[in-house]
Protein backbone atom coordinates (compact mmCIF):
# COMPACT_ATOMS: atom_id res chain seq x y z
CA UNK A 1 0.00 0.00 0.00
CA UNK A 2 2.74 2.49 0.31
CA UNK A 3 4.01 1.85 -2.97
CA UNK A 4 0.92 2.42 -4.46
CA UNK A 5 0.27 5.32 -2.23
CA UNK A 6 3.23 6.99 -3.47
CA UNK A 7 2.36 6.53 -7.33
CA UNK A 8 -1.28 8.87 -6.54
CA UNK A 9 -1.14 12.41 -7.23
CA UNK A 10 -3.33 14.97 -5.35
CA UNK A 11 -5.32 15.41 -8.54
CA UNK A 12 -6.63 11.86 -8.49
CA UNK A 13 -7.74 12.32 -5.08
CA UNK A 14 -9.66 15.42 -5.32
CA UNK A 15 -11.45 14.51 -8.24
CA UNK A 16 -12.07 10.89 -7.41
CA UNK A 17 -13.66 12.42 -4.12
CA UNK A 18 -15.66 15.15 -5.95
CA UNK A 19 -16.82 12.30 -8.42
CA UNK A 20 -18.22 10.06 -5.86
CA UNK A 21 -19.70 12.83 -3.92
CA UNK A 22 -21.45 14.23 -7.12
CA UNK A 23 -22.87 10.80 -7.79
CA UNK A 24 -23.95 10.62 -3.80
CA UNK A 25 -25.84 13.94 -3.63
CA UNK A 26 -27.95 13.21 -7.16
CA UNK A 27 -28.24 9.93 -5.92
CA UNK A 28 -29.88 11.30 -2.72
CA UNK A 29 -32.38 13.58 -4.19
CA UNK A 30 -34.09 10.24 -5.31
CA UNK A 31 -33.97 8.27 -2.84
CA UNK A 32 -35.81 10.14 -0.28
CA UNK A 33 -38.68 11.06 -1.60
CA UNK A 34 -38.89 7.18 -3.04
CA UNK A 35 -39.14 6.55 0.50
CA UNK A 36 -41.84 8.97 1.99
CA UNK A 37 -44.34 8.45 -0.96
CA UNK A 38 -44.20 4.45 -0.11
CA UNK A 39 -45.33 5.48 3.02
CA UNK A 40 -48.16 7.80 1.35
CA UNK A 41 -49.18 5.48 -1.21
CA UNK A 42 -49.11 2.58 1.00
CA UNK A 43 -51.92 4.13 3.53
CA UNK A 44 -53.66 5.96 0.60
CA UNK A 45 -54.50 2.15 -0.73
CA UNK A 46 -54.86 1.13 2.97
CA UNK A 47 -58.04 3.43 2.86
CA UNK A 48 -59.36 2.24 -0.46
CA UNK A 49 -58.96 -1.44 0.70
CA UNK A 50 -60.87 -0.69 3.95
CA UNK A 51 -63.95 1.75 2.27
CA UNK A 52 -63.39 0.50 -1.25
CA UNK A 53 -64.43 3.70 -2.63
CA UNK A 54 -63.17 4.37 -6.31
CA UNK A 55 -61.76 7.89 -5.06
CA UNK A 56 -58.90 6.52 -2.57
CA UNK A 57 -57.83 4.32 -5.45
CA UNK A 58 -57.71 7.00 -7.92
CA UNK A 59 -55.62 8.56 -5.27
CA UNK A 60 -53.08 5.97 -4.42
CA UNK A 61 -52.74 5.08 -8.38
CA UNK A 62 -51.50 8.77 -8.65
CA UNK A 63 -49.08 8.91 -5.69
CA UNK A 64 -48.05 5.39 -6.95
CA UNK A 65 -47.51 6.71 -10.72
CA UNK A 66 -45.45 10.40 -9.10
CA UNK A 67 -43.38 7.30 -7.25
CA UNK A 68 -42.84 5.17 -10.43
CA UNK A 69 -41.06 7.76 -12.08
CA UNK A 70 -38.46 8.78 -8.74
CA UNK A 71 -37.99 5.28 -8.08
CA UNK A 72 -36.61 4.86 -11.68
CA UNK A 73 -34.47 7.69 -11.30
CA UNK A 74 -33.12 6.62 -8.11
CA UNK A 75 -31.77 3.01 -9.16
CA UNK A 76 -29.75 4.07 -12.00
CA UNK A 77 -27.84 6.36 -10.16
CA UNK A 78 -27.66 3.80 -6.94
CA UNK A 79 -25.71 1.72 -9.44
CA UNK A 80 -23.44 3.80 -10.37
CA UNK A 81 -22.73 4.59 -6.95
CA UNK A 82 -21.85 1.04 -6.41
CA UNK A 83 -19.66 0.72 -9.19
CA UNK A 84 -17.22 3.80 -8.36
CA UNK A 85 -15.90 1.76 -5.67
CA UNK A 86 -14.27 -0.78 -7.78
CA UNK A 87 -13.32 2.06 -10.47
CA UNK A 88 -12.36 4.63 -7.95
CA UNK A 89 -11.56 3.16 -5.10
CA UNK A 90 -10.04 -0.44 -5.98
CA UNK A 91 -7.79 0.18 -2.55
CA UNK A 92 -10.43 0.43 -0.44
CA UNK A 93 -12.50 -2.36 -2.32
CA UNK A 94 -9.54 -4.46 -2.20
CA UNK A 95 -8.78 -3.11 1.45
CA UNK A 96 -11.72 -3.90 3.44
CA UNK A 97 -14.00 -5.75 0.67
CA UNK A 98 -14.95 -9.11 2.26
CA UNK A 99 -16.77 -6.59 4.78
CA UNK A 100 -18.42 -4.27 3.07
CA UNK A 101 -19.30 -5.57 0.16
CA UNK A 102 -21.43 -8.29 2.62
CA UNK A 103 -24.31 -5.43 3.12
CA UNK A 104 -24.30 -4.65 -0.48
CA UNK A 105 -24.68 -8.08 -1.20
CA UNK A 106 -27.59 -9.06 1.12
CA UNK A 107 -29.00 -5.09 -0.28
CA UNK A 108 -28.87 -6.62 -4.28
CA UNK A 109 -30.28 -10.01 -3.43
CA UNK A 110 -33.24 -9.66 -1.12
CA UNK A 111 -34.51 -5.82 -0.85
CA UNK A 112 -33.40 -5.22 -4.83
CA UNK A 113 -35.38 -8.10 -5.86
CA UNK A 114 -38.05 -7.64 -3.58
CA UNK A 115 -38.89 -3.88 -5.00
CA UNK A 116 -38.35 -5.56 -8.26
CA UNK A 117 -40.62 -8.01 -7.83
CA UNK A 118 -43.88 -6.40 -6.02
CA UNK A 119 -43.69 -3.33 -7.68
CA UNK A 120 -44.78 -4.74 -10.67
CA UNK A 121 -47.84 -5.96 -9.34
CA UNK A 122 -48.01 -3.00 -7.70
CA UNK A 123 -48.62 -1.35 -11.25
CA UNK A 124 -50.20 -3.89 -13.12
CA UNK A 125 -51.60 -6.24 -11.07
CA UNK A 126 -54.92 -4.39 -10.22
CA UNK A 127 -57.25 -6.10 -11.98
CA UNK A 128 -55.22 -9.58 -11.59
CA UNK A 129 -54.87 -9.56 -7.70
CA UNK A 130 -57.10 -9.72 -4.89
CA UNK A 131 -57.13 -6.52 -3.10
CA UNK A 132 -55.71 -7.68 0.01
CA UNK A 133 -52.23 -9.01 -2.41
CA UNK A 134 -51.93 -5.97 -3.94
CA UNK A 135 -52.09 -4.09 -1.14
CA UNK A 136 -49.67 -5.96 0.40
CA UNK A 137 -47.61 -5.57 -2.81
CA UNK A 138 -47.88 -1.89 -2.14
CA UNK A 139 -46.23 -2.24 1.60
CA UNK A 140 -43.90 -4.52 0.43
CA UNK A 141 -42.61 -2.40 -2.42
CA UNK A 142 -42.16 0.30 0.27
CA UNK A 143 -40.45 -2.08 2.67
CA UNK A 144 -38.14 -3.12 0.16
CA UNK A 145 -36.95 0.28 -0.59
CA UNK A 146 -36.76 0.26 3.15
CA UNK A 147 -34.90 -2.49 3.82
CA UNK A 148 -32.37 -1.71 0.76
CA UNK A 149 -31.71 1.66 2.66
CA UNK A 150 -30.98 -0.16 5.24
CA UNK A 151 -28.28 -2.20 3.57
CA UNK A 152 -26.72 0.41 2.40
CA UNK A 153 -26.52 2.32 5.61
CA UNK A 154 -25.29 -0.50 7.62
CA UNK A 155 -22.30 -0.22 5.17
CA UNK A 156 -22.03 3.49 5.31
CA UNK A 157 -22.03 3.08 9.10
CA UNK A 158 -19.37 0.40 8.98
CA UNK A 159 -17.08 2.92 7.35
CA UNK A 160 -18.17 5.76 10.30
CA UNK A 161 -17.64 3.03 13.11
CA UNK A 162 -15.70 -0.23 11.95
CA UNK A 163 -16.87 -3.38 13.77
CA UNK A 164 -16.95 -7.46 13.58
CA UNK A 165 -13.91 -7.71 11.92
CA UNK A 166 -9.87 -8.66 12.23
CA UNK A 167 -6.81 -7.51 10.04
CA UNK A 168 -5.53 -10.83 8.21
CA UNK A 169 -1.76 -9.84 7.37
CA UNK A 170 -1.29 -12.65 5.32
CA UNK A 171 -4.02 -11.64 3.31
CA UNK A 172 -3.49 -7.70 3.67
CA UNK A 173 -7.22 -7.59 3.79
CA UNK A 174 -9.73 -7.00 6.75
CA UNK A 175 -11.74 -10.01 7.29
CA UNK A 176 -15.25 -9.93 8.47
CA UNK A 177 -15.52 -12.14 12.40
CA UNK A 178 -19.24 -11.28 13.15
CA UNK A 179 -21.75 -10.57 10.52
CA UNK A 180 -23.76 -9.44 13.42
CA UNK A 181 -21.78 -7.07 14.39
CA UNK A 182 -21.65 -5.37 11.25
CA UNK A 183 -25.43 -5.69 10.49
CA UNK A 184 -26.45 -4.70 14.08
CA UNK A 185 -23.87 -1.51 14.81
CA UNK A 186 -25.72 0.72 17.15
CA UNK A 187 -24.24 3.20 14.90
CA UNK A 188 -25.98 1.77 12.08
CA UNK A 189 -29.16 1.51 14.03
CA UNK A 190 -29.11 4.96 14.67
CA UNK A 191 -28.00 6.23 11.16
CA UNK A 192 -31.26 4.12 9.40
CA UNK A 193 -34.02 5.47 11.81
CA UNK A 194 -32.38 8.80 11.71
CA UNK A 195 -32.19 8.99 8.15
CA UNK A 196 -35.56 6.86 6.81
CA UNK A 197 -37.75 9.14 8.99
CA UNK A 198 -36.05 12.54 7.80
CA UNK A 199 -37.10 10.97 4.39
CA UNK A 200 -40.92 10.91 5.46
CA UNK A 201 -40.36 14.19 6.02
CA UNK A 202 -39.39 15.05 2.30
CA UNK A 203 -42.33 12.79 1.15
CA UNK A 204 -45.04 14.25 3.21
CA UNK A 205 -43.74 17.77 2.26
CA UNK A 206 -43.70 16.45 -1.62
CA UNK A 207 -47.12 15.63 -0.84
CA UNK A 208 -48.65 18.78 0.20
CA UNK A 209 -46.81 20.98 -1.79
CA UNK A 210 -48.35 19.41 -4.91
CA UNK A 211 -51.59 19.05 -3.10
CA UNK A 212 -51.65 22.92 -2.47
CA UNK A 213 -50.72 23.16 -6.12
CA UNK A 214 -54.30 21.43 -6.92
CA UNK A 215 -55.91 23.95 -4.28
CA UNK A 216 -54.32 26.60 -5.65
CA UNK A 217 -55.56 25.82 -9.05
CA UNK A 218 -58.69 25.13 -7.39
CA UNK A 219 -58.61 21.24 -8.94
CA UNK A 220 -58.83 17.87 -7.77
CA UNK A 221 -60.07 19.48 -4.09
CA UNK A 222 -61.19 16.33 -2.23
CA UNK A 223 -57.52 14.54 -3.43
CA UNK A 224 -55.68 17.43 -2.57
CA UNK A 225 -57.19 18.35 1.54
CA UNK A 226 -57.22 14.23 2.01
CA UNK A 227 -53.50 13.84 0.68
CA UNK A 228 -52.84 16.49 2.56
CA UNK A 229 -54.24 15.30 6.28
CA UNK A 230 -52.38 11.87 5.47
CA UNK A 231 -49.43 14.17 5.04
CA UNK A 232 -49.59 15.88 7.98
CA UNK A 233 -49.75 13.26 9.98
CA UNK A 234 -46.76 11.46 8.76
CA UNK A 235 -44.91 14.74 8.19
CA UNK A 236 -45.78 15.75 11.90
CA UNK A 237 -44.85 12.40 13.83
CA UNK A 238 -41.16 11.74 11.61
CA UNK A 239 -40.43 15.45 11.81
CA UNK A 240 -40.34 15.30 15.33
CA UNK A 241 -38.65 11.64 14.91
CA UNK A 242 -36.01 13.31 13.22
CA UNK A 243 -35.20 15.26 15.91
CA UNK A 244 -35.58 12.66 18.56
CA UNK A 245 -33.10 10.20 16.26
CA UNK A 246 -30.83 13.12 15.70
CA UNK A 247 -30.32 13.26 19.54
CA UNK A 248 -29.45 9.37 19.65
CA UNK A 249 -27.34 9.69 16.27
CA UNK A 250 -25.12 12.73 17.85
CA UNK A 251 -24.98 10.39 20.97
CA UNK A 252 -23.24 8.19 19.14
CA UNK A 253 -20.50 10.47 17.26
CA UNK A 254 -19.73 11.58 19.94
CA UNK A 255 -18.54 8.59 21.50
CA UNK A 256 -16.74 6.76 18.49
CA UNK A 257 -16.16 10.26 16.04
CA UNK A 258 -15.50 13.29 18.57
CA UNK A 259 -13.45 15.35 16.09
CA UNK A 260 -16.84 15.03 13.89
CA UNK A 261 -19.03 16.17 16.71
CA UNK A 262 -15.56 18.77 17.92
CA UNK A 263 -16.46 20.10 14.12
CA UNK A 264 -20.05 20.21 14.11
CA UNK A 265 -20.12 22.60 16.99
CA UNK A 266 -17.04 24.65 16.33
CA UNK A 267 -15.52 23.44 19.52
CA UNK A 268 -12.07 24.09 19.51
CA UNK A 269 -11.32 23.32 23.73
CA UNK A 270 -13.46 20.83 24.98
CA UNK A 271 -14.52 20.72 29.04
CA UNK A 272 -17.71 19.61 30.70
CA UNK A 273 -20.77 21.90 31.11
CA UNK A 274 -20.57 22.91 27.30
CA UNK A 275 -23.02 24.47 25.70
CA UNK A 276 -24.84 23.99 22.40
CA UNK A 277 -23.60 27.17 20.00
CA UNK A 278 -26.58 28.63 18.47
CA UNK A 279 -24.80 30.85 16.18
CA UNK A 280 -21.40 32.06 15.86
CA UNK A 281 -19.55 33.13 12.86
CA UNK A 282 -17.23 30.86 11.49
CA UNK A 283 -15.78 31.82 8.00
CA UNK A 284 -17.53 29.37 5.86
CA UNK A 285 -14.19 29.69 3.58
CA UNK A 286 -11.46 28.56 4.86
CA UNK A 287 -10.52 26.90 8.14
CA UNK A 288 -10.30 28.46 11.66
CA UNK A 289 -7.09 28.80 13.13
CA UNK A 290 -8.23 26.20 15.96
CA UNK A 291 -4.98 26.25 17.84
CA UNK A 292 -4.96 30.19 18.39
CA UNK A 293 -8.35 30.90 19.05
CA UNK A 294 -9.70 30.16 22.17
CA UNK A 295 -13.46 29.25 20.76
CA UNK A 296 -15.67 31.07 17.22
CA UNK A 297 -15.81 34.80 17.34
CA UNK A 298 -19.99 36.46 18.45
CA UNK A 299 -20.65 32.98 19.77
CA UNK A 300 -23.95 32.22 21.55
CA UNK A 301 -24.94 29.29 23.02
CA UNK A 302 -27.40 27.34 24.61
CA UNK A 303 -26.09 26.38 28.36
CA UNK A 304 -24.71 22.73 29.10
CA UNK A 305 -27.05 22.01 25.87
CA UNK A 306 -23.84 20.20 24.54
CA UNK A 307 -23.01 18.37 26.75
CA UNK A 308 -26.69 17.16 27.23
CA UNK A 309 -26.79 16.51 23.32
CA UNK A 310 -23.62 13.95 23.64
CA UNK A 311 -23.71 12.40 27.35
CA UNK A 312 -27.08 12.54 28.33
CA UNK A 313 -25.75 14.76 31.60
CA UNK A 314 -25.69 18.41 31.56
CA UNK A 315 -22.30 18.02 33.40
CA UNK A 316 -20.78 15.56 30.73
CA UNK A 317 -17.63 15.98 29.55
CA UNK A 318 -17.11 16.48 25.43
CA UNK A 319 -13.26 17.02 24.17
CA UNK A 320 -12.60 19.83 21.34
CA UNK A 321 -10.56 19.88 18.49
CA UNK A 322 -7.36 20.42 20.56
CA UNK A 323 -8.10 17.56 23.07
CA UNK A 324 -8.28 15.41 20.39
CA UNK A 325 -5.33 16.70 19.04
CA UNK A 326 -3.06 16.76 21.83
CA UNK A 327 -4.12 13.94 23.67
CA UNK A 328 -7.09 13.98 26.65
CA UNK A 329 -8.04 12.05 29.63
CA UNK A 330 -11.91 10.29 29.79
CA UNK A 331 -14.33 11.03 32.68
CA UNK A 332 -13.66 7.00 33.16
CA UNK A 333 -9.62 7.06 33.50
CA UNK A 334 -9.07 6.31 30.18
CA UNK A 335 -6.07 8.22 28.00
CA UNK A 336 -6.77 8.97 24.66
CA UNK A 337 -3.10 9.25 22.92
CA UNK A 338 -2.10 12.37 20.83
CA UNK A 339 -2.49 12.30 17.51
CA UNK A 340 1.14 12.44 17.16
CA UNK A 341 1.24 9.63 18.98
CA UNK A 342 -1.45 7.73 16.97
CA UNK A 343 0.93 8.54 14.17
CA UNK A 344 4.14 7.33 15.23
CA UNK A 345 1.60 3.68 16.44
CA UNK A 346 0.66 3.53 12.68
CA UNK A 347 3.98 3.83 11.47
CA UNK A 348 5.28 1.09 13.60
CA UNK A 349 1.84 -1.28 12.56
CA UNK A 350 2.73 -0.72 8.70
CA UNK A 351 6.21 -1.64 9.19
CA UNK A 352 5.24 -4.33 11.59
CA UNK A 353 3.55 -5.55 8.56
CA UNK A 354 6.35 -4.93 6.24
CA UNK A 355 8.60 -7.03 8.35
CA UNK A 356 5.95 -9.70 9.11
CA UNK A 357 5.47 -10.38 5.46
CA UNK A 358 8.96 -10.61 4.66
CA UNK A 359 10.01 -12.92 7.41
CA UNK A 360 7.28 -14.94 6.40
CA UNK A 361 8.51 -14.80 2.55
CA UNK A 362 11.84 -15.69 3.94
CA UNK A 363 10.58 -18.67 5.56
CA UNK A 364 11.34 -16.95 9.64
CA UNK A 365 10.78 -19.48 12.56
CA UNK A 366 7.71 -19.24 14.42
CA UNK A 367 8.76 -17.48 17.11
CA UNK A 368 9.46 -14.37 15.21
CA UNK A 369 6.51 -14.36 13.43
CA UNK A 370 4.69 -14.48 16.68
CA UNK A 371 6.79 -11.05 18.02
CA UNK A 372 6.02 -9.41 14.82
CA UNK A 373 2.52 -10.23 14.43
CA UNK A 374 1.75 -9.26 18.34
CA UNK A 375 3.44 -6.10 17.29
CA UNK A 376 1.23 -5.39 14.56
CA UNK A 377 -2.11 -6.59 16.58
CA UNK A 378 -0.83 -4.21 19.02
CA UNK A 379 -0.84 -0.85 16.80
CA UNK A 380 -3.54 -1.62 14.38
CA UNK A 381 -6.14 0.59 16.12
CA UNK A 382 -3.60 3.24 14.50
CA UNK A 383 -3.04 1.75 11.45
CA UNK A 384 -4.35 4.51 8.76
CA UNK A 385 -2.75 7.02 11.44
CA UNK A 386 0.60 5.67 9.68
CA UNK A 387 -0.18 7.73 6.35
CA UNK A 388 -0.89 10.78 7.73
CA UNK A 389 1.66 13.37 7.50
CA UNK A 390 0.38 16.05 9.63
CA UNK A 391 -1.98 16.31 12.84
CA UNK A 392 -4.30 18.82 11.33
CA UNK A 393 -4.70 16.49 8.44
CA UNK A 394 -7.50 14.53 11.15
CA UNK A 395 -9.21 17.60 11.01
CA UNK A 396 -12.56 18.26 8.93
CA UNK A 397 -12.84 21.33 7.36
CA UNK A 398 -14.88 22.70 10.23
CA UNK A 399 -16.76 25.84 8.38
CA UNK A 400 -18.55 22.74 6.00
CA UNK A 401 -19.62 20.67 9.01
CA UNK A 402 -20.73 24.00 11.26
CA UNK A 403 -22.82 25.46 8.61
CA UNK A 404 -24.60 22.48 7.22
CA UNK A 405 -25.25 20.89 11.12
CA UNK A 406 -27.17 24.28 11.41
CA UNK A 407 -29.05 24.17 8.55
CA UNK A 408 -30.05 20.94 8.80
CA UNK A 409 -31.44 21.67 12.15
CA UNK A 410 -32.95 25.06 11.40
CA UNK A 411 -34.72 23.59 8.90
CA UNK A 412 -35.77 20.60 11.14
CA UNK A 413 -37.02 22.61 13.55
CA UNK A 414 -39.44 24.94 10.69
CA UNK A 415 -40.65 21.39 9.71
CA UNK A 416 -41.81 20.77 13.13
CA UNK A 417 -43.35 24.26 13.62
CA UNK A 418 -45.21 23.87 10.20
CA UNK A 419 -46.63 20.50 10.33
CA UNK A 420 -47.93 21.38 14.20
CA UNK A 421 -50.20 24.38 12.83
CA UNK A 422 -50.99 22.38 9.17
CA UNK A 423 -52.58 19.83 11.48
CA UNK A 424 -54.70 22.27 13.27
CA UNK A 425 -55.33 23.36 9.76
CA UNK A 426 -56.52 20.23 8.33
CA UNK A 427 -58.40 18.62 11.39
CA UNK A 428 -60.27 21.62 11.94
CA UNK A 429 -58.82 22.04 15.11
CA UNK A 430 -60.54 24.47 17.34
CA UNK A 431 -58.58 27.66 17.95
CA UNK A 432 -59.26 28.30 21.18
CA UNK A 433 -57.51 31.23 22.08
CA UNK A 434 -56.99 34.65 20.67
CA UNK A 435 -53.04 33.79 21.14
CA UNK A 436 -53.54 30.75 18.85
CA UNK A 437 -55.29 32.69 16.50
CA UNK A 438 -53.13 35.37 16.19
CA UNK A 439 -49.74 32.73 16.48
CA UNK A 440 -51.82 31.08 13.22
CA UNK A 441 -52.32 34.69 11.19
CA UNK A 442 -48.55 36.03 12.10
CA UNK A 443 -47.62 32.31 10.49
CA UNK A 444 -49.39 32.98 7.21
CA UNK A 445 -48.33 36.14 7.13
CA UNK A 446 -52.26 36.91 6.75
CA UNK A 447 -54.91 38.96 8.89
CA UNK A 448 -56.15 37.55 11.67
CA UNK A 449 -59.88 37.67 10.65
CA UNK A 450 -58.94 34.64 7.68
CA UNK A 451 -57.63 31.97 10.40
CA UNK A 452 -60.76 29.72 10.39
CA UNK A 453 -58.94 26.58 10.39
CA UNK A 454 -62.24 25.36 8.42
CA UNK A 455 -61.62 24.23 4.89
CA UNK A 456 -58.42 24.11 3.35
CA UNK A 457 -60.00 24.91 -0.08
CA UNK A 458 -60.68 28.47 1.39
CA UNK A 459 -57.20 29.47 2.43
CA UNK A 460 -55.30 32.12 1.31
CA UNK A 461 -53.08 31.84 -1.25
CA UNK A 462 -49.72 32.40 0.82
CA UNK A 463 -50.75 29.11 2.58
CA UNK A 464 -50.48 27.37 -0.50
CA UNK A 465 -47.03 28.71 -1.60
CA UNK A 466 -45.66 28.02 1.84
CA UNK A 467 -44.61 23.96 1.02
CA UNK A 468 -44.05 24.58 -2.41
CA UNK A 469 -41.03 27.11 -1.01
CA UNK A 470 -40.82 24.42 1.96
CA UNK A 471 -39.91 21.17 -0.44
CA UNK A 472 -36.53 22.64 -1.91
CA UNK A 473 -35.73 23.56 1.24
CA UNK A 474 -36.50 20.01 2.41
CA UNK A 475 -34.00 19.06 -0.14
CA UNK A 476 -31.18 21.15 1.47
CA UNK A 477 -31.89 19.75 5.02
CA UNK A 478 -31.29 16.44 3.99
CA UNK A 479 -28.09 16.55 1.67
CA UNK A 480 -26.81 18.91 4.75
CA UNK A 481 -27.05 15.90 6.86
CA UNK A 482 -25.24 13.47 4.52
CA UNK A 483 -22.30 16.58 4.03
CA UNK A 484 -22.28 16.36 8.31
CA UNK A 485 -21.94 12.83 7.91
CA UNK A 486 -19.17 12.63 5.06
CA UNK A 487 -17.25 15.54 5.64
CA UNK A 488 -17.18 15.21 9.49
CA UNK A 489 -15.38 11.75 8.67
CA UNK A 490 -13.08 13.08 6.96
CA UNK A 491 -9.96 12.65 5.93
CA UNK A 492 -11.11 8.53 6.28
CA UNK A 493 -12.68 6.70 3.91
CA UNK A 494 -12.95 4.63 7.08
CA UNK A 495 -12.67 5.63 10.39
CA UNK A 496 -9.14 5.63 11.97
CA UNK A 497 -8.51 2.74 9.56
CA UNK A 498 -7.55 3.78 6.09
CA UNK A 499 -7.54 7.70 4.61
CA UNK A 500 -8.67 8.74 1.16
CA UNK A 501 -5.18 8.99 -0.15
CA UNK A 502 -4.69 5.17 0.48
CA UNK A 503 -8.16 4.48 -0.50
CA UNK A 504 -8.24 5.56 -4.16
CA UNK A 505 -7.01 4.07 -7.52
CA UNK A 506 -3.82 4.36 -9.25
CA UNK A 507 -5.76 6.25 -11.94
CA UNK A 508 -4.78 9.15 -14.33
CA UNK A 509 -6.31 12.10 -12.82
CA UNK A 510 -7.47 13.60 -16.20
CA UNK A 511 -9.44 10.30 -16.51
CA UNK A 512 -11.48 11.26 -13.28
CA UNK A 513 -11.87 14.65 -14.35
CA UNK A 514 -13.27 13.73 -17.63
CA UNK A 515 -15.95 11.09 -16.25
CA UNK A 516 -16.62 13.88 -13.47
CA UNK A 517 -18.40 15.98 -16.20
CA UNK A 518 -19.92 13.51 -17.92
CA UNK A 519 -21.70 12.48 -15.03
CA UNK A 520 -22.50 15.70 -14.27
CA UNK A 521 -23.97 16.68 -17.36
CA UNK A 522 -25.69 12.39 -17.17
CA UNK A 523 -27.32 13.19 -13.81
CA UNK A 524 -28.13 16.85 -14.50
CA UNK A 525 -30.07 15.59 -17.63
CA UNK A 526 -31.61 12.60 -15.95
CA UNK A 527 -32.76 15.49 -12.89
CA UNK A 528 -34.41 17.53 -15.67
CA UNK A 529 -35.96 14.56 -17.25
CA UNK A 530 -37.54 13.27 -13.73
CA UNK A 531 -38.30 17.16 -13.01
CA UNK A 532 -40.64 17.10 -16.27
CA UNK A 533 -42.02 13.86 -15.78
CA UNK A 534 -43.04 14.40 -12.65
CA UNK A 535 -44.60 18.01 -13.56
CA UNK A 536 -46.78 16.66 -16.76
CA UNK A 537 -47.62 13.82 -14.32
CA UNK A 538 -48.99 16.47 -11.84
CA UNK A 539 -50.64 18.72 -14.35
CA UNK A 540 -52.56 15.75 -15.81
CA UNK A 541 -54.00 14.92 -12.55
CA UNK A 542 -55.23 11.59 -11.08
CA UNK A 543 -57.28 10.86 -14.03
CA UNK A 544 -54.95 10.74 -17.02
CA UNK A 545 -53.76 7.08 -17.74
Amino acid sequence: MQNILLNIDAGTIDWSRAQFALTAIYHWLFVPLTLGLAVIMGIAETCYYRTQKQFWKDTAKFWQKLFGVNFAMGVATGIILEFEFGTNWSNYSWFVGDIFGAPLAVEGILAFFMESTFVAVMYFGWKKVSPGFHLASTWLTGLGATISAWWILVANAWMQYPVGCEFNPDTMRHEMVSFAEVALSPFAIDKFCHTVISAWIIGAIFVVAVSCWFLLKKREQKLAVESIKIATIVGLVASIGAAATGHKSAQSVGEVQPMKLAAMEALYNGGTDQGLTAVAWVNPLCQPDYEKEAEAPLKIEMPYALSFMATNDIHGFVPGVNDILNGYTKPDGTVEPSVDEKIERGKLAIQALVDYRKAKAEGADESSLSTLHATLMENMPYFGYGYVRDKSEVVPFIPVNFWAFRIMVGLGCLFILYFAVLAIMAFRVPVLSMLTRRLLAAFYLIPETEVDGSDLTRLPAWHYWIPIILLPLAYIASESGWLVAEFGRQPWTIQDMLPTWAAVSDLNSGSVMLTFILFLILFTTMLAVEISILLKQIKKGPKAP
